[in-house]
């Protein structure tokens, strides 16, 4: 006979603990099940490590930079030791792991399953068969079914390159030493960090984009970090498609034919970093015995309540194919179970979703961009501050990127935020509240739980920060009605309080 909770959930990551403590507060039963290592992606292999790592490179990189930056500052970097490094990674990450996964769960009192999970039974009555490492299988019924089995990182169909082997993000996290060279494909968000990061801890770092860097933001965002890492003397080559990998034997090293603006270039490295993106992991679920749809990358078909195409079932995170952010996934969990056992009824919204890069200085943004305003038909009010007029900017004589804000000019209402700055994931916070106050109120507006189940409440006021002051009083500007105006108005940048 199967075991019956009330919630079964797929995964252990940020999306299903979120569920997890909604549904226990709700006082509903819950199982989760996990295959892996507890935890998702998060913690185990995504923003905790490689953000440790980001750390640890920027220290490095700001004890070799300071001496040229601040008079009277004579700063070095020394030997770097990898193996340390990674060392104090690992045990970063499993500390956490302890404290915000077992732990939690523990205190939450909901059930823990290792093994595999699949789906069994009909569409109408829907169970999961989990096989555990020993071989038994367990049955287990429920009322609600959330899948929140995560991502991992893709690579595509190019010929030998499996047989010559890559890095991923994950994989290139555990490296015992620096490579000496390292040639980075693509042009997103795990690009841009990998190649900064290795590049600051002693690799010779060539980066190979389809098109231009961060290409799903503003375009002013790619010639700023174009700059940046020329500075950095990270070597980047658009409109590049690699064609094919193959590895010496002699030299061990890997060489890389690529199809560069409509020519053929070939690029010889130690390492080949491949970051064009993640795919959903559903495989081996049995998803299509319970009636539940999927797309092209395998991931799971929504509403913006977060249900399949079966009512019973439930997804939430990268599995769905939305946003890959962890705060995303702890939303559509609280989300979940919510909709599912408290008859909710709410709706996802990204309208005013922060994101932000962790390059540095860093990428932050929120709402459209000039593109998509324009697309939209809507009249754009678009302005851009360069930091060189920023005086906080100037103080940390870092003055690399801007602050640019998109206004619908007939309703002065702020409808995107973009920066490259130090301080760019608080400026897209502080945009998300500043557009949040000055739109119509969305029926899904409102606190963000973490999977923790605190609140965070982005009406809450401005940050504190000077840059965001900055961003504000750029809005308040009126458009100069002549040249005059506009002069008078450039003398006075550098003077922004």
């Amino acid at each position: 006979m199967p075991t019956k909770y009330d919630l079964a959930i797929i995964g252990s990551g940020g999306g299903a603990f979120a569920a997890a403590i909604r549904a226990t507060t709700l006082g509903k039963s819950v199982v989760m099940i996990e295959r892996g290592t507890p935890g998702g992606t998060c913690v185990n292999t995504g923003c905790v490590p490689s953000k440790a790592l980001i750390a640890a490179a920027e220290a490095r990189h700001v004890a070799a930079d300071a001496s040229p930056r601040f008079p009277g500052i004579a700063t070095t970097a020394e030997q770097l030791d990898m193996p340390t490094l990674i060392a104090g990674k690992q045990s970063l990450v499993e500390s956490l792991r302890g404290e915000k996964y077992a732990e939690v769960a523990d205190s939450y009192g909901w059930q823990m399953r290792q093994g595999d999970a699949a789906f069994a039974g009909t569409t109408d009555a829907p169970t999961l068969e989990v096989a555990a490492a020993d071989g038994t299988v367990e049955a287990i019924e429920a009322q609600h079914y959330l899948v929140a089995t995560g991502s991992r990182p893709w690579a595509p169909p190019i010929d030998g390159l499996d047989e010559a082997g890559y890095l991923t993000s994950t994989t290139a996290m555990e490296l015992d030493e620096v490579p000496e060279s390292l040639l980075v494909l693509g042009g997103g968000y795990v690009a841009l960090e990998q190649a900064q990061l290795f590049a600051r801890l002693g690799s010779r770092v060539t980066v190979l984009a389809r098109s231009r860097l961060a290409s799903k933001e503003e375009p002013e965002v790619s010639r700023a970090l174009q700059q940046v890492f020329a500075d950095e003397a990270i070597r980047v080559v658009r409109r590049a498609l690699p064609t094919r990998v193959s590895r010496e034997a002699e030299t061990g090293q890997v060489l890389v034919t690529a199809d560069v603006s409509g020519g053929a270039q070939e690029f010889r490295t130690d390492q080949v970093l491949v970051a064009l993106g993640r795919r959903p992991v559903t495989d081996r679920l049995n998803l299509d015995a319970v009636g539940v749809n999927t797309g092209g990358f395998g991931e799971v078909l929504v509403s913006d309540r977060m249900q399949s195409s079966n009512p019973q079932i439930w997804a939430a995170g990268d599995v769905t194919g939305h946003p890959e952010f962890v705060y995303v996934a702890a939303h559509h969990g609280t989300l979940v179970a919510e909709n599912a056992f408290a008859e909710a009824d709410r709706a996802v919204d990204y309208a005013r979703l922060p994101r932000v890069t962790f390059t540095s200085p860093a990428i932050g943004a929120v709402g459209m961009t000039e593109k998509e305003i324009v697309a939209s038909g809507i009249r754009c009010d678009c302005r851009v501050l360069p930091l060189h007029h920023v005086p906080r900017a100037l103080v940390n004589r870092d003055t690399r990127g801007f602050i640019k804000i998109v206004v619908n000019a007939d309703t002065s209402e702020i409808l995107g935020m973009t920066a490259v700055a130090k301080d760019a994931g608080e400026l897209a916070a502080a945009g998300s509240t500043c557009s949040a106050r000055r739109s119509p109120r969305s029926p899904t507006r409102g606190p963000l739980p973490d999977h923790g189940g605190r609140h965070t409440d982005r009406r809450q006021g401005l940050h504190h920060r000077p840059f965001n002051a900055v961003m504000l009083r750029v809005k308040a500007w009126p458009e100069p009605a002549n040249e005059r105006q506009r002069l008078k108005r450039k003398s006075k940048l550098h003077r922004i309080p």
